[in-house]
């Protein structure tokens, strides 16, 4: 059987959506990472062999940080301004990044849920700098898989 002749998704095509509004004016999206425990289990065989055994345990929470230029939409301030103020009801929110091909198509998504904005941290400002500001905002989530 032929390989199949797939177009890959490209690095410079992405989007984040929370609340069915996508943002594609992100520059960088880091910690797509899909992990579990390992447990490792020692025991004895019935034949009195000692055996090493890995295990996969339980699916680990993490943390996604994107990168975008500095705009006048201020909405990831509001979003941390709830979790200072201890409101996490509405902090905490489902999303999903989306992966596009070459021609806008969908690719791969990844779902997280009950994330909540866990940092916004702005570039260095510099007098006499021509570099675009930025700002970045992590967000801690409590799981990241595949959407379907």
């Amino acid at each position: 059987m032929g390989l199949m002749d797939w177009d890959t998704g490209v690095g410079w095509s992405f989007g984040l959506e929370i609340d069915g509004i996508e943002i594609k004016e992100i520059q960088e999206i880091e910690g797509l990472k899909l992990e579990v425990d390992s447990i490792e289990l020692k025991h004895n065989t019935p034949t009195g062999q000692y055996v090493n055994k890995m295990l996969p345990g339980r699916k680990k929470a993490g943390e996604i940080t994107l990168t975008r230029g500095v705009t006048a939409d201020t909405g990831w301030h509001t979003w941390i301004q709830s979790v200072f103020e201890g409101n996490m009801v509405s902090a905490r929110k489902g999303g999903q990044v989306n992966i596009y091909d070459y021609m806008g198509n969908p690719v791969q998504s990844f779902k997280f849920t009950n994330g909540w904005a866990k940092s916004v941290e702005y570039g260095q400002l510099k007098a006499g700098d021509t570099s675009i500001l930025t700002e970045k905002l992590t967000i801690a989530h409590e799981g990241l898989e595949p959407a379907s």
